[in-house]
Parts: C-alpha cells; structure tokens; sequence
C-alpha cells in the first residue's frame, strides 16, 4: 500500500511537472509571438548569443544547437531556416568538417535577441515563481 502512495506521488509529480512546462511554454510563446518569435526561436537565438560554442569558436554546429535545445535535427533545421530567412541568423559550411553546418547570429537577430531577452525572463521568473 504504502508503495503504491510513493509511485502515485512520483507519477503526480511528473504531472505537475509537464503541467508547468506546458504552461511556462504557452506563456513564452504568448509573449514572443508581437516580436514575430516562438519559444523554440528565441531559444535558439537565447543559445547563439552566449557567443562560444564547445569547441571554442563563435558559432554552434546543429548538432549542438540540437543537444542543447531539445529539438530535432530536421525540426532545427527547418527553424534555422526561418530564422536565416528573417535575416536573424546565418549558416556557414564547417570549415574542418564539409558536412557540418555553422549557424550564428546576424547583427539583426543579435539586436532582436537584446530587445526580446527582457521579455522573455520576465515570463519566466513569472511562471517559474508559481512553483
């Protein structure tokens, strides 16, 4: 009895759980969508923005856009590609790898990224401070 109390407290935990992500993204996106983002764009343009990836230089390959946020590759890359239409980022072949792609910000889409970032953890500290 008592095992089956701890596993519906563990499952109402991870309820809640997907509960304030479901919630928390709902918000972002709510909040980006009058500056022409989703959640999913900005945290890309949020990861661009630290400026180094792993391997020292400026710019992210997919691969570890991808790692970091949680999408896959063919959905990154068709966001990418938004992005690089709107000017916001910019891809590059790999230099040591012809396979790997590049992707960086553009000037435009460091300047939105600046405009947007209070914003955005504005909505965060509001959703997350509901916990």
């Amino acid at each position: 009895m008592a095992a089956n109390r701890a596993e519906q407290a563990l499952v109402e935990q991870w309820r809640d759980i997907l509960a304030l992500h479901a919630r928390t993204q709902c918000e972002l996106d709510r909040v980006l969508h009058g500056h022409g983002l989703c959640a999913s764009d900005f945290e890309v343009l949020d990861l661009l923005s630290e400026g180094v990836a792993a391997d020292g230089g400026c710019a992210y390959r997919v691969q570890e856009i991808s790692e970091r946020i949680h999408l896959s590759q063919s959905a990154l890359s068709r966001l990418v590609g938004r992005l690089e239409k709107d000017g916001l980022v910019e891809r590059a072949m790999c230099p040591e790898d012809r396979r790997g792609v590049r992707v960086a910000l553009t000037e435009k889409g460091r300047a939105l990224h600046g405009r947007v970032l209070p914003v955005q953890r504005a909505a965060l500290a509001r959703m997350l401070a509901e916990t």
